[in-house]
């Protein structure tokens, strides 16, 4: 089974192999799985790593996972990355009050801007964000950082759409 060293199991022919890397929409797995299958057709390992884009130690660690785990072995273990420095609750509040909208007399503005957004964070819950990571913030609560465009209050939509057909006279 492949070259001599590190034994490839789990009983999948190389075709196999291929089959499930076609099927894979994990890039990084594809290319995993088509390096252990080239081994398993007679590749010296260093030349499968390299066709892969890795080196041979990298791929002996692969085929270690994937002994021990099947093709399920070979995808990106998540990642636990920094916690959040707003809970759950307390992420849920900030997405109702910005669906919400902001009340001028509490808030003390007519739309919320990411910088504000930053002071009520600091405000109401202690905790300090920058713009980026605020707006950060506001993506992961799957809310989209589009504005609508601003409308004058006495503007005169019949004017307007004259303007626009190139009919519009001076009053």
């Amino acid at each position: 089974m492949g070259a001599p060293g590190l034994a490839i199991h789990m009983g999948l022919e190389a075709g196999e192999l291929r089959r499930l890397a076609r099927r894979e929409t994990d890039g990084r797995v594809t290319a995993r799985l088509f390096a252990i299958a080239n081994v398993l057709d007679g590749m010296s390992r260093k030349a499968a790593a390299e066709a892969a884009g890795m080196d041979r130690q990298t791929l002996r660690d692969w085929v270690i996972r994937y002994n021990e785990r099947g093709s399920e072995g070979l995808r990106d273990q998540p990642r636990s990355g920094r916690k959040p420095r707003l809970n759950d609750g307390q992420q849920a509040a900030l997405k109702a009050m910005i669906l919400r909208g902001p009340r001028p007399e509490k808030d003390g503005v007519s739309r919320w801007r990411i910088k504000d957004l930053c002071r009520i964070a600091e405000e109401r819950f202690g905790v300090v964000y920058r713009p980026g990571g605020m707006l950060r913030l506001v993506r992961g609560l799957n809310l989209s950082w589009q504005k609508t465009r601003p409308r004058h209050p006495l503007a005169n939509a019949a004017e307007q759409n004259a303007f626009k057909g190139g009919i519009w006279r001076a009053p």
